[in-house]
Formats: structure tokens, C-alpha cells, sequence
């Protein structure tokens, strides 16, 4: 009889994070079963990310914290593959989109969403067709920014109809829920309602979807780089070494699920005076620009601080689409040329 138990190598596998995420993959559920026999264990998981390095990187993770305990002569990794059980066609998202980007940042305050939705609003400027996906279940935002409080109409397969709003496709819970509506749901339900807007959302023929992720590297980001292909991510943070740290933590999240790097944005970057127009650097220096060159990724722009951006996000009409003339919309509409290019 084995001298350790099932707990106990369980317990064992909470040790074991998931690449490039700070969670472990007993907690992410991935773990299905444990058996024990005479001096051997095997484990059962189920994945369902088409990365092809990830279940290699897994199962020499496992092995490596299981060959502690004493007694284990074989340690078997078994690891189930979406190829294996391939998702229903309907049920995947439409294969008319031609990129899926991801708008992220490490850490919430940086104002992610203001440059999703600007960003957005910039490849649809350049002539594209364009999506825009609120990936925040529980701070949506995009519907106040668009100024539209419209619910999205339901096709007679139940399959929702995205709002339309100065021409981009928007979806956001802020659509589902009644005005100061809080959406108050466990980590499961949040999961569900992603994959719903991923997978149940009739986008139609689109240049690009942009999905504007909740802050941080946890269930949600985990859910999305597992159920689409993203063609890159852009990563929003401002100059100050709290939100860098953070930063950094996002794109090793990415690179570690090999999605693209289309760029780094700084937002906040610096104040203009309208009174004596001096510049003032209030959080820091050029540190999105640096961290860009030491990761070796595009820099995308820096976004000033200003009263109009604010106003425009209040008022629900993006500044670029208010003000494409603005210098502020000028960035926005230069890093999405950028990343169309990356694209190319």
C-alpha cells in the first residue's frame, strides 16, 4: 500500500502553478483525478488551451514536486487535450474574425478601458471593422463610454446580437444589468458569462475584436487565452514602478501562453498646464517606453493626462471619435496603425 495519500498529493499539486499565472492548477480545476497503486501515481488533467507547450511544462512541473515524497517509484501524467474532444462549430467563436487582440494590464487604475475602447475606436478610423468585447464582469465599463444602455437582441438559436454604437459591435455585462446593478457572481458564473460573450456573441464578419480583460492574471485571462486564439495582447500600464511591476507580470503571462506582444501603452504619462503649458512627468518618467526596450516588445505611445479624455469617457463618445484631431487622439490612432502593421 502507497505511505502517502491522495490529500497529500493534492496538496502537493496546489504547489504547481499554471504558466504564466499566479494560480495553481488544483484551484483553476484542471485536476480531474488522482489514483494510487503500489509505488506509483497517476494524475488526470484536463486542459483545454491549444498551446502545445504547455503540457509538457505541466507534467515535468508535477513530477518535479511529486518526487519528494518517499515511496514513488513511477509518477504518470495523463493530460487530455481539446484536440481529442473538439468543440461543436457552433459553439466556437465565429471564424469571420480575422484577429482577436487583448487589451490587459497588471494591475486596475491605470485606465485599461479608456484605451480599449479609444483603441478600438482608432482601427475603426483606419477603416476596419471593428468589435469591442467587455471582458470586466464585475466593473463593465465600455457601455457608459459608448454612452448606450441598449440590451443586445437574441437570434432565435439564442445566440446574442451584438449593440452597435457609432459603428463598432459592443458587448458588455453593463448591457445585462440595470443601471447601478451590481453583478454580483462567484468565480464559476464570471467564467461562464466570458465564454458566453467569446463564444455566443453573433459578431459577423469583423477586422478585429478587441477584448478589454479585467485587471490582473487570474480566472478570467486564464479563460480567454484558453477558449480563443489571440492574435496579441496590448499591455496598458503608466510610468510609476508600482504599475511597471505589474506590468511585467502581464506580459510574462502572455509570452508564457505564446501570445504576441503587440505592445506596451503608457497612460498618465505626463500633465500639460493650460495655464503656463509646462509639462509635469507627475507619476514618473518614460518608464512604459523603458520597460518596452527591456522586454523587447513595441511601444505603442504615451497618453497624456487631460480633462477631455476624461470628459469624453463621461460624456460615452470616445475622445477619437469627438476629437480625432486631438493630439491625445493622435496616439491612439498611431498605435493602431502600429499594431496593424505588427498584424500584417
Amino acid at each position: 500500500m502507497p505511505i502517502f495519500s491522495k490529500e497529500q498529493i493534492l496538496n502537493q499539486l496546489k504547489e504547481v502553478r499554471y504558466p504564466g499565472f499566479s494560480r495553481d492548477i488544483v484551484s483553476f480545476g484542471l485536476v480531474k483525478e488522482i489514483e494510487l497503486a503500489e509505488g506509483e501515481v497517476r494524475i488526470k488533467l484536463e486542459l483545454s488551451s491549444p498551446n502545445p507547450d504547455i503540457p509538457g511544462q505541466l507534467e515535468k512541473e508535477i513530477k518535479s514536486k511529486l518526487s519528494s515524497f518517499e515511496g514513488i517509484g513511477n509518477i504518470q501524467v495523463f493530460i487530455k487535450r481539446p484536440e481529442s474532444h473538439p468543440t461543436p462549430k457552433s459553439t466556437l467563436i465565429s471564424s469571420d474574425i480575422k484577429h482577436i487582440i487583448a487589451v490587459a494590464s497588471g494591475k486596475g487604475g491605470v485606465g485599461k478601458s479608456t484605451v480599449a475602447a479609444n483603441l478600438a475606436c482608432a482601427l475603426y478610423k483606419k477603416g476596419l471593422v471593428v468589435g469591442l468585447c467587455d471582458c470586466d464582469i464585475y466593473g463593465p465599463s465600455i457601455s457608459m463610454m459608448f454612452g448606450t444602455t441598449e440590451s443586445p437582441q437574441i437570434t432565435p438559436d439564442e445566440r446574442l446580437i451584438p449593440v452597435e454604437q457609432y459603428g463598432l459591435k459592443l458587448m458588455s455585462m453593463g448591457f445585462l444589468l440595470e443601471a447601478d446593478q451590481p453583478a454580483v457572481l462567484r468565480g464559476p458564473l464570471v467564467t461562464r458569462y466570458t465564454q458566453e460573450f467569446l463564444k455566443n456573441v453573433e459578431w459577423g464578419n469583423l477586422d478585429f475584436l478587441v477584448l478589454d480583460l479585467p485587471p490582473g492574471t487570474g480566472d478570467i485571462q486564464l479563460t480567454i487565452v484558453q477558449t480563443v486564439r489571440l492574435s496579441g495582447a496590448v499591455i496598458v500600464t503608466t510610468p510609476q514602478e508600482v504599475a511597471l511591476v505589474d506590468a511585467r507580470k502581464a506580459v510574462s503571462m502572455f509570452k508564457k501562453v505564446n501570445v504576441p506582444i503587440l505592445g506596451i501603452i503608457e497612460n498618465m504619462s505626463y500633465f500639460i498646464c493650460p495655464t503656463d503649458n509646462k509639462k509635469y512627468d507627475l507619476f514618473g518618467c518614460g518608464g512604459g517606453k523603458k520597460e518596452a526596450e527591456k522586454q523587447n516588445v513595441p511601444f505603442l505611445g504615451e497618453i497624456p493626462i487631460e480633462a477631455e479624455l476624461r470628459i469624453s469617457s463621461d460624456h460615452g463618445l470616445p475622445i477619437v471619435l469627438s476629437e480625432p484631431d486631438r493630439k491625445t487622439s493622435q496616439v491612439f490612432l498611431e498605435a493602431a496603425q502600429k499594431i496593424i502593421d505588427f498584424l500584417k
